[in-house]
């Protein structure tokens, strides 16, 4: 267990316990936001921490009086086997993850090669992750369609947001996999012939992008101060009044001498270059975004699959886990439990290797 990293996360739920007991804080919605979110994350880490260091101590204190009180002999061996599941526990929290595990997604379902029979089970994808994200107890919302003409879907985007705090178990982190081409083998309604047709759906999730906080370091900025002018460069005073800040890490530059005073200049600049900031950082989130959003489904090509939904067996299938079972019927009514779990023990089991 990584001792070192615990101490500095219990550290760090010590601090943030603190700052959100400070009113000042829940002046700024955002920050508090924030300082909340990071909070609930967390909250299992540590609650996890102290049960287990609560059960060493009662396993400690169980053995010493053992011998004069026979019933916490027993307790002793009760605590002997909990224990290492919250030892477990604990490593499966600390464990390295993916940082925005917490948050709501966008969800995307587009038909592709099959026609009328793609755009019908692009429909049979979004009631499967409605129907989930119900079981979930989230919130789901559409928020555009454009709806074929047998009912189905030619393309859908919803939201899905959980309806609690935000933690580390969040909306992201179970639908983050479904991106990519879903292929469903069946016969579809407009086969006359009985015969089994393969069509594809493309799936794209997406972290939904959350307000971006700006901080400025006053050592990465450069300040220059002049004297402000007028039309055709006249000085219109003689001091040194206006005011010049470069922001030395992103090159913006931002000038200000409409105000009376140097300070006054100084603090409406800043607040210029945050917002300037602030905006840059906005567009690299959505770049980010959309550059997820691109990598999951480059066409929807039913070759180019991540999973198959094989009605004549039942069967789904996982491609990237060799995932395999025969509960068709089941996935659709929204029980993604079990290929989810095992789409994210692989990713788990991938990350502890690799150590990021």
């Amino acid at each position: 267990m990584e001792t070192s990293r615990l101490e500095e996360l219990l550290a760090e739920y010590t601090e943030l316990e603190g700052r959100l007991a400070d009113p000042d804080v829940h002046a700024d919605q955002a920050r508090a936001r924030k300082l909340g979110k990071r909070h609930a994350e967390l909250t299992p880490i540590v609650r996890t921490a102290r049960e287990l260091e609560n059960a060493r101590s009662d396993l400690a204190t169980a053995r010493e009086l053992a011998d004069e009180d026979p019933g916490l002999a027993s307790e002793a061996d009760q605590l002997e086997q909990r224990i290492p599941e919250l030892e477990d526990r604990l490593a499966e929290l600390l464990a390295p993850r993916d940082q925005r595990d917490g948050s709501d997604v966008v969800l995307e379902i587009k038909s592709g090669e099959g026609g009328e029979e793609s755009a019908l089970f692009a429909g049979d994808l979004l009631r499967m992750y409605l129907r989930f994200a119900e079981r979930q107890g989230w919130h789901a919302e559409i928020l555009g369609a454009t709806e074929s003409d047998l009912g189905g879907y030619k393309d859908v985007i919803a939201t899905v947001k959980s309806k609690g705090e935000p933690g580390l178990e969040g909306v992201w982190s179970k639908l983050k996999f479904e991106g990519g081409v879903h292929r469903v083998q069946r016969v579809p309604v407009t086969e006359s012939q009985g015969r089994v047709h393969t069509s594809a759906a493309g799936v794209l999730v997406y972290p939904e992008p959350e307000e971006v906080e700006v901080e400025v370091d006053e050592k990465d900025l450069r300040i220059d101060v002049y004297r402000s002018s007028g039309p055709g460069g006249q000085s219109v005073n003689t001091t040194d009044s206006a005011v010049r800040i470069t922001h030395l890490p992103s090159g913006v530059v931002v000038a200000c001498q409409n105000e009376k005073s140097q300070l006054q200049n100084k603090l409406r600049a800043i607040q210029v270059l945050r917002a300037r900031l602030q905006a840059m950082a906005e567009e690299e989130a959505e770049r980010e975004v959309a550059e997820t959003r691109r990598s999951q489904v480059r066409t929807v090509d039913r070759s180019e699959r991540v999973r198959t939904y094989n009605f004549p067996e039942n069967r789904i299938s996982d491609h990237r886990i060799n995932f395999k079972a025969y509960n068709l019927d089941h996935v659709l009514e929204g029980e993604l439990d079990s290929v989810l779990g095992a789409l994210r023990e692989a990713d788990r089991n991938e990350r502890m290797q690799a150590g990021v």
